[in-house]
């Protein structure tokens, strides 16, 4: 047993009530329940962390603070002469900023249209979030359900304040996406006789949730970064774009680039430009920590505000309810929602369950965050913070012995690492950063309020409203990722090679800066997270 003295004596306490709560149903919030604990619990509702951006084209409009920072910020080539009438370093049809999943999917589609494409990515080609996500991917594609009713999940998960547009394109092409993925050597669980395996996530009324164990990500960018390889798509690994180039019509036209090892700039020039970035959790919103890899920060929003590209919901923010709290070195690793969809169940320090365990996780995080902060009955913590239970033993005693260690065998391990089994010992959990629900505009092809340029993947708004529900990340990046790499491919066969090319747009923001005294000594886009002091 990991957990010794009073820890030890309150894993025991779920342990003793474990076998009365199978097949105990927990009831659901209400609506009014659901708004009343969102309003007082949710960070996203605690004004203190936000406020009004005063540059660019959503000046006026609500942002974290420490999203606020990056977006009022100067730029890293403030003070770099940069001559941009030289030859360019690459000359593509189709540049892609972002190595992830959306990344890899646009370039795939880009290059079987015939054009000319190239990968800039910050990290490693894979190294992003995608690589990270465990879950599943949500497709309706069984006998008992229709692209129709997992649009008014997406919807109804997202506060019906999705694009309807956008929330139509994902669940339309998710069947197709399942299909294509696994044509190209995709894994996903399977019954002996072929079927897919599919269960539930939270907010979801039928079971559409396609997994490869809970290794699902990792298998999806293994298939994509495969393919993108085997395709010989030119891909160039550690190399951030710190600005977009525009054309003399104001439309976007290349990126200036950094290698991160040498710290040179290059610039690539190109007919259409795709962000496919990801998001911002390693801004560390409010402190919270966070389950995104190291590459997570919000560069792709930053050179598209600057140019001019409109973003909506970048304000509203993704707490996964269930992020690891102990032991420490598990603090704020994401214990993926499968967990809970096998019958986990979320307990109090009275081994009590408070929440429904398949809650949207909106509704699930702002409930732990209220059992403990105003309730008092979250488990106190040897390093001085609270958690709540998952009770993941029960899973087993739900569905037969051995599920844990054949549906999860990600989280089994990382929990073995430091002495938890969770096959026979709760985990302690507590809401982590996981998601940005918001990012830049887009219309149904990925096409930003910039002319030519793309936005695919976390760095896109409107899919999910001010709320994702689990699976339909994977689902996004997939679907946004072929149709921004169709479209933008599409109209690069119908442009001649780009001309005066500039960045004027930063003269123009520099002034805002400048006239509003907003950016103080910032710079950006961060490019890598800041953890110690320089």
């Amino acid at each position: 047993m990991p957990y010794k003295g009073k820890l030890g004596e309150l894993a025991k306490k779920v342990e003793a009530s474990r076998a009365s709560r199978v097949g105990v149903e927990f009831p659901r919030m209400t609506m009014d329940e659901r708004n009343d604990v969102l309003r007082n619990f949710h960070p996203d509702y605690n004004e203190d962390g936000f406020r009004e951006l005063k540059v660019g084209v959503n000046k006026g409009s609500r942002l974290t603070n420490e999203m606020a920072d990056i977006f009022e910020s100067w730029s890293l080539l403030r003070d770099v002469d940069f001559d941009l009438t030289a030859k360019p370093d690459y000359d593509v049809d189709v540049l892609i900023i972002g190595g992830g999943g959306a990344g890899a999917s646009a370039a795939l589609e880009a290059h079987a249209a015939g054009t000319k494409v190239m990968i800039a990515t910050k990290l490693r080609f894979g190294d992003a979030n995608t690589m990270m996500a465990q879950g599943g991917i949500q497709a309706a594609d069984k006998e008992n359900d229709t692209p129709a009713i997992h649009y008014l999940d997406v919807v109804g998960g997202g506060r019906f304040e999705n694009i309807p547009e956008l929330a139509r394109a994902l669940v339309m092409d998710a069947p197709l996406v399942i299909k294509w993925l696994e044509e190209m050597g995709t894994m996903f669980d399977k019954k002996e006789d072929g079927t897919m395996i599919t269960i539930h996530g939270g907010g979801t009324s039928r079971k559409r949730m396609h997994a490869a164990r809970d290794y699902t990500g990792a298998e999806i960018m293994r298939t994509l970064r495969d393919e993108v390889l085997n395709k010989g798509i030119e891909v160039v690994e550690f190399t951030a774009a710190v600005e977009l180039i525009l054309d003399q019509h104001g439309r976007a036209a290349g990126a200036v680039l950094q290698n991160l090892e040498t710290e040179q700039y290059m610039f690539a020039r190109a007919k259409t430009v795709i962000i496919a970035t990801g998001g911002s959790g390693r801004l560390h919103y409010r402190g919270f920590p966070t389950s995104n890899h190291y590459g997570a920060t919000a560069d792709g929003l930053v050179i598209g505000y600057r140019a001019g590209a409109k973003a909506i919901y970048a304000d509203s923010i993704q707490y996964h309810p269930t992020g690891g709290a102990y032991p420490p070195q598990l603090l704020g690793l994401l214990v993926t929602e499968k967990t809970r969809g096998l019958g986990a169940t979320p307990l109090n320090i009275n081994a009590e369950q408070f929440v429904y365990h398949l809650e949207t996780r909106d509704v699930a995080s702002a409930a732990i965050i209220r059992e403990c902060e105003e309730r008092g009955l979250g488990v106190p913590l040897p390093t001085g913070i609270t958690a709540v239970w998952l009770d993941s033993p029960i899973i087993d005693l739900i569905h037969g012995e051995g599920t844990v260690e054949r549906q999860l065998p990600a989280m089994l391990r990382q929990f073995q690492r430091f002495g938890v089994d969770i096959r026979k010992e709760p985990m302690l959990i507590y809401p982590t950063l996981h998601y940005q629900n918001g990012g830049l505009l887009i219309d149904e092809n990925g096409l930003s309020t910039v002319e030519h340029l793309y936005v695919a993947g976390e760095a896109a708004g409107g899919i999910h409203g001010t709320n994702r529900l689990m699976g339909n990340s994977l689902l996004d990046i997939i679907v946004f990722g072929r149709r921004a790499g169709r479209h933008a491919a599409a109209a690069s066969q119908d442009l001649s090679l780009p001309e005066g090319l500039n960045m004027g747009h930063l003269d123009v923001f520099h002034q805002e800066l400048e006239a509003t005294g907003a950016a103080d000594h910032r710079v950006g886009p961060m490019l890598l997270p800041h953890y110690t002091h320089r």
